[in-house]
């Protein structure tokens, strides 16, 4: 019998799923973060490789079982980055004398995509702390709109809020702009209560910017002029994603799935972008993902096991 692995490498977590060639799950397993841009490729290397020594373990099968294992991670999009991480872990599999089939680094994006319509055709807006969307029309052909990053793009993100509602704290402590509920809140929950402080815990503490972004929404719920302009900014800004996605898949009806907290949970910011949604378009069709990102990881393994 033949097995498949998938893995969804993210920040904080990593999950990994073995099925058999029919995506039924028969283990699951997590460990720590995956991100190789910000670990290393060696240290995820061996993050992943232990990951499947559990699933062999659990199973009490041999690593010659595993037809096909593919990692969905931030920075696997850019080929030459996965190839970097794909070297260290085929080397570390190689000293620990440990010989795999098939292991294939991808985007996390990409497999939460094939997860979210089960390899269908479909579309997935991801905003979380940053935002990219992705999209696959009948032919299989893949596009992409945003992920740019936060210094050029991340539009609509946690990022972006957050970003923007520091600065209308700046704006207000200046006199450049009037009063926000904004500032207060920022001052409640972390005690930032002054332009030398809002300084020192943005270029000297690593604040996290994206962590302001529960505050906008907050500040903007509660009818506060400056949260509310940011919130209708950047929800036009993610419209613009879908409007871009939808010339590119050029479907009669464009189904979207949504990943990531702004726009998952239920709040402010997701109602108004939703309704700006049912607004603009009548053939855009909010779904629920079929599968959680680590399946898709399983799709994507057992179609390179079957080329």
């Amino acid at each position: 019998m033949k097995y498949l692995i998938g893995i969804d490498g993210g920040g904080t977590k990593t999950k990994c799923v073995i099925t058999d060639f029919h995506l039924n799950p028969l283990f699951e397993t997590t460990g720590g973060p995956s991100n190789f841009l910000m670990q290393g490729t060696d240290k995820v290397a061996e993050t992943i490789l232990g990951l499947i020594i559990k699933c062999v373990n659990n199973l009490q099968i041999q690593f010659s079982d595993i037809a096909a294992i593919v990692l969905g991670t931030t920075g696997g999009g850019r080929r030459s980055d996965a190839e970097d991480l794909e070297k260290a872990f085929t080397h570390l599999a190689a000293h620990k004398k440990i010989a795999l089939n098939i292991f294939r680094v991808e985007s996390d994006a990409r497999i939460a995509l094939e997860g979210a319509f089960s390899g269908k055709p479909g579309s997935i807006l991801i905003a979380g702390t940053g935002s990219i969307m992705f999209g696959k029309d009948k032919e299989g052909n893949i596009y992409r709109v945003g992920g740019f990053g936060r210094f050029i793009g991340d539009e609509g993100s946690g990022f972006k809020l957050g970003q923007k509602g520091l600065s209308a704290v700046a704006k207000e402590y200046d006199g450049r702009a009037g009063k926000t509920l904004i500032t207060d809140l920022l001052r409640e929950k972390f005690n930032i209560d002054s332009p030398e402080n809002l300084i020192t815990a943005i270029y000297r503490n690593n604040f996290d910017i994206a962590s302001v972004a529960p505050l906008v929404i907050d500040a903007a719920e509660k009818k506060d002029k400056a949260a509310q302009q940011i919130i209708e900014s950047e929800t036009d800004e993610l419209i613009l994603h879908i409007d871009s996605m939808k010339k590119k898949l050029n479907e009669k009806k464009m189904f979207v799935a949504f990943i990531g907290s702004l726009i998952t949970n239920d709040n402010f910011y997701s109602f108004r972008f939703r309704e700006k949604i049912m607004q603009k378009f009548d053939d855009v069709i909010i779904k629920e993902p079929e599968n959680p990102p680590e399946i898709g990881a399983v799709l994507m393994a057992k179609q390179l096991a079957a080329q």
